[in-house]
């Protein structure tokens, strides 16, 4: 289906120029079967016009629209290339090079056309430079992808198009328009894609990642046209699924493609449009096939239904007239009676000017769906819905390499929302089904164990390398350490893994032992995380600095910014249970002494009474307010210092009580 397409073919003189009436009759053969959507026999017969003489802007432009249609983007971006070189082209045909462009990945040029149609256009412009702009954001999500890790399965594809898995007890089904099954090698091949009719296969379970070959649907399910994609809800045994009806051709809009929606070509007196029907399934067999209540194929489709697992809501693409783009997702909620209650538009959260079509709930509740109207990498990209059900608050792409410069749609995730199946056209043939797992990128931790030793007559500190310091990495769900010690320099490294939660515990005996918490965000293998762990003596009385205790002026209530170091402070009481500490606050020289003695009493009861809150026991704590009786510096009573001397004064400390 994808034709290398030869630039000579643009430069052909007329020598072999048919007579005007046999080029017009090929003109009139070639126009037929574009407007029939017959787009495999139309390529044929416009080479055949163009190979006939002069290359005209009419035949170009058809061969681009044709490829496009049938979603050959790096045929059409080469077509349009050609069509935007005629001095008459339609300055849209700038807009379709560079979605073409973008699809192929070639963002640079994408970007460079989407701003030269805004210039042109200045009515698109916002739109134009919003399109330029996606494809840096696209460029920036391929540079720093998700650790997931595709692999397609080769068992369960085939030579057509297969898509949109869903699970079932004993297996896999999905949809597909290959030529092998028993409809498809019966009928003819579908003229808009040159393949078979979209059937619904299944296939056996063999493991919870591999299949037996797929096996189509009996004829209950798949009748001589176009059947899937489709939604199980395993608790009521039912099949909810899509079916192409073929209706006579009136004004509105048009859907002749089976699997999603396209409004260029018109004519051809019949266009296909979509419904929702229910089978239940009874051990083998499928029956007692239903159409949903609110279709209506003669005005407008329903289809890509979506169910969750408890049954309550089901989700749908549709056009009908009322939404908010070309194709919206709505929702149905069961009524008491078992009914569905009246479609409701998903809103503007959710649906665009553009395309919303492929619904479907995770295993881990969520919906997802496709869209070409968000920001995204190219065609529809995977998106999920943030929020309740009736009033979502934002959608999240779900970026690379979920997501490519071509169509992903039709997404499985399980309950972790981590891991799954999707359908993607990313190697730009036929769409397939890829399995896709989020990966543990090993990278390096590298750490320093330092002590911070007081400058005399300041508050500043110094960092002293600690060596010999005994590291444990906990890696979450295991009880069993890596271990390690730190050198000479107080540095130490471990491997660890990216997105996996870890815990270091450092000790070394007449020091505090400290433990941290972290979740390597590692992109590449090349990556490296650094952690500072810093130590405190175990010396009774010796008084501990506490960075960043501040207060507001006159108040004893602990800031967001206390809150964090005091939460340091609670982790090396919870790491080191046997020791019990006095607490104190200290105030500069100003205010009178008996108002500073009582303000650090309370601004050291407020920090006690926090710490007790995080689950540490009140006998194992002192609160002492100081005041002004332990200045570090000159700044007493009388003397004139700078706000940073009496800054050096107002501290929190605490110290090991023997």
């Amino acid at each position: 289906m994808k034709t290398t397409c030869m630039l000579f073919l643009l430069l052909l003189a007329a020598v072999f120029a048919l007579p005007s009436g046999a080029f017009a009759q090929d003109m009139k053969q070639a126009d037929k079967h574009f407007n029939n959507f017959e787009f495999p026999l139309a390529l044929e017969a416009y080479k055949k016009v163009l190979e006939s003489g002069e290359p005209s802007l009419t035949v170009v432009q058809r061969i681009a629209d044709s490829y496009r249609i049938m979603n050959n983007s790096r045929e059409a971006e080469f077509w349009y290339a050609q069509a935007v070189s005629f001095p008459d082209s339609d300055l849209a045909n700038i807009f379709l090079y560079a979605e073409s462009a973008k699809r192929n990945g070639n963002y640079l040029k994408a970007k460079q056309l989407f701003e030269e149609y805004g210039r042109k256009v200045p009515t698109q412009a916002s739109m134009a430079l919003r399109m330029a702009a996606s494809c840096d954001t696209a460029l920036a999500w391929m540079q720093g992808p998700t650790p997931i890790a595709l692999q397609k399965n080769s068992t369960i594809n085939s030579d057509g198009a297969d898509f949109s898995p869903i699970k079932i007890k004993e297996g896999l089904l999905f949809a597909s328009d290959r030529l092998t099954g028993t409809r498809n090698e019966e009928a003819k091949r579908y003229g808009w894609t040159g393949n078979g009719y979209v059937q619904m296969y299944f296939a056996k379970a063999l493991t919870d990642t591999s299949w037996s070959a797929p096996a189509p649907l009996p004829n209950s399910i798949n009748t001589a046209y176009h059947n899937g994609p489709a939604a199980f809800l395993e608790q009521d045994h039912v099949l909810y699924f899509t079916r192409t009806h073929m209706v006579k051709s009136r004004v509105g809009k048009v859907n002749a493609d089976p699997t999603n929606w396209f409004k260029g070509a018109t004519g051809g007196g019949r266009i296909n449009r979509l419904g929702l029907y229910t089978a239940e399934r009874k051990g083998e067999k499928w029956g007692d096939v239903k159409p949903f209540k609110y279709n209506n194929t003669e005005e407008y489709s329903i289809g890509h239904p979506a169910v969750t697992k408890d049954g309550k809501f089901l989700y749908f693409a549709s056009d009908m007239p009322g939404g908010l783009g070309e194709t919206d997702i709505y929702y149905c909620q069961r009524q008491p009676d078992g009914s569905w209650g009246q479609p409701v538009n998903a809103g503007k959260v959710v649906n665009t000017a553009g395309r919303e079509s492929f619904p479907s709930i995770g295993e881990d509740g969520v919906l997802y769906f496709s869209s070409d109207g968000h920001m995204g990498l190219g065609g529809l990209d995977i998106f999920k819905a943030v929020g309740p059900v009736t009033a979502w608050t934002k959608v999240a792409n779900l970026k690379y390499p979920i997501n490519t410069s071509q169509d992903d749609f039709g997404i499985l995730m399980d309950k972790t929302g981590k891991n799954g199946l999707l359908s993607s056209g990313r190697d730009n043939e036929f769409d397939d089904i890829f399995t896709f797992k989020e990966t543990k990128i090993p990278c390096t931790l590298t750490g320093r164990t330092v002590e911070r030793l007081p400058i005399a007559g300041t508050s500043r500190r110094k960092e002293v390398a600690i060596d010999r310091v005994l590291l444990q990495l906990f890696e979450e769900g295991s009880d069993v350490p890596l271990e390690t010690h730190s050198d000479k320099n107080g540095n130490f490294a471990f491997v660890v893994k990216a997105g996996t939660n870890y815990t270091i515990r450092g000790s070394k005996p007449k020091y505090l032992t400290q433990t941290v918490s972290m979740t390597p965000d590692c992109r590449f293998n090349t990556d490296s995380v650094k952690v500072e762990m810093i130590f405190n003596r175990d010396t009774p009385n010796k008084p501990i600095v506490l960075d960043n205790i501040y207060y507001d002026l006159d108040k004893a209530d602990i800031t967001p910014q206390a809150a964090v170091e005091l939460d340091k402070l609670v982790q090396t009481l919870k790491d080191n249970p046997k020791i019990r500490i006095e607490l104190s606050s200290h105030t500069d020289s100003r205010q009178t002494n008996r108002y500073n003695e009582m303000l650090s009493q309370l601004r050291a009861q407020s920090a006690v009474d926090y710490i007790i809150s995080k689950g540490i026991d009140r006998d194992r704590m002192e609160a002492k307010g100081y005041g002004e009786t332990k200045l570090i510096n000159k700044c007493k009573d009388g003397v004139s210092c700078s706000e940073d001397q009496h800054q050096e004064n107002r501290r929190t400390e605490f110290k090991i009580l023997k």
